[in-house]
């Protein structure tokens, strides 16, 4: 089964399929043999690992395509892409699809806000005007159905900050109707915002988390409980990277000032697993097979 009908069919059995944010090549390994079934590639963690900024539209849509294609190369599970705000007008949008398409991913997010857009959960968000982002939908629809339909176009509404979650229903329905097959509402404030968003909204509800993350704007809410609500998917973008964060930081600071972590083997990776993680025995034997002075 292709990823794009495997990720479509999971999603729209709404039993909040749970994908964490890969950052990079590594953490989408890691994700995927820990038995998530599917992964978010997270625009804020390519930011802040790549250029060390933040989640504020530096990163080029150029990188972000060549690094989710490294991410899809590497693990079996679909992979969903972002995209942003399409990097421009309808006619970016509809480049950004085809790019994203062509480099194995199994949908991606696109979102309402102007231009350079944020996090979702940082302030000074602005949205576009519902007309413009229906017909951004509507190309990038025209696009994937040429390509392979089932390829999950994402709609994101930032419209809760701005305006309100009757504002946020009202865009994530007109998304929908547009071609949309999942709505990614931002920011819920509330269980109750997140349950009225499921019922009223004509499609598949994604939600944010920021799992064990202070400073988020949706309260922390168990799968099960969204489960329970009908939600479509979860996504937990930067669970993985600021976990990744805090293990160097306490690397780091257990050899600073020229110590070294002697015995500390909590804090770091067996180096066989880490071997094994990256497939170096296969190209041990692939070496023994094909070059002509294997050194054992």
């Amino acid at each position: 089964m292709k990823k794009t009908t495997l990720l479509r069919n999971m999603i729209l059995e709404r039993k909040a399929l749970v994908c964490p944010g890969a950052h990079d090549a590594i953490s989408a390994k890691l994700i995927e043999q820990a038995g998530f079934r599917a992964l978010q590639v997270s625009g804020f963690g390519l930011s802040a690992t790549y250029l060390g900024l933040p989640d504020m539209a530096f990163i080029g849509f150029s990188d972000v395509v060549h690094f989710t294609k490294n991410i899809v190369d590497a693990v079996k599970v679909p992979v969903m892409a972002d995209a942003d705000t399409g990097y421009g007008n309808s006619i970016n949008a509809m480049y950004v699809t085809r790019e994203f398409i062509k480099a194995g991913a199994a949908g991606m997010n696109i979102e309402d806000q102007v231009f350079p857009k944020r996090c979702g959960h940082l302030e000074g968000k602005q949205i576009i005007p519902m007309e413009e982002m229906v017909l951004k939908i509507k190309a990038c629809k025209a696009v994937k159905d040429e390509i392979d339909p089932d390829f999950v176009l994402n709609a994101r509404t930032d419209a809760i900050a701005v305006a309100g979650i009757e504002e946020a229903i009202r865009r994530a329905n007109a998304y929908a109707e547009a071609g949309a097959d999942l709505i990614f509402v931002e920011a819920p404030r509330s269980v109750e915002q997140i349950e009225l968003a499921v019922k009223e909204i004509r499609a598949p509800v994604s939600i944010n988390l920021m799992d064990a993350v202070s400073g988020g704007k949706t309260p922390l809410v168990s799968i099960d409980r969204l489960r329970e609500i009908g939600v479509g998917r979860v996504s937990i973008p930067v669970g993985p990277l600021f976990a990744a964060v805090k293990g160097m930081k306490d690397y780091l600071d257990a050899i600073k000032g020229d110590r070294i972590a002697e015995g500390r083997t909590e804090l770091v990776a067996p180096f066989a697993d880490f071997k094994n993680l990256v497939g170096f025995e296969m190209f041990r034997e692939l070496e023994k097979e094909y070059l002509p002075r294997y050194v054992e």
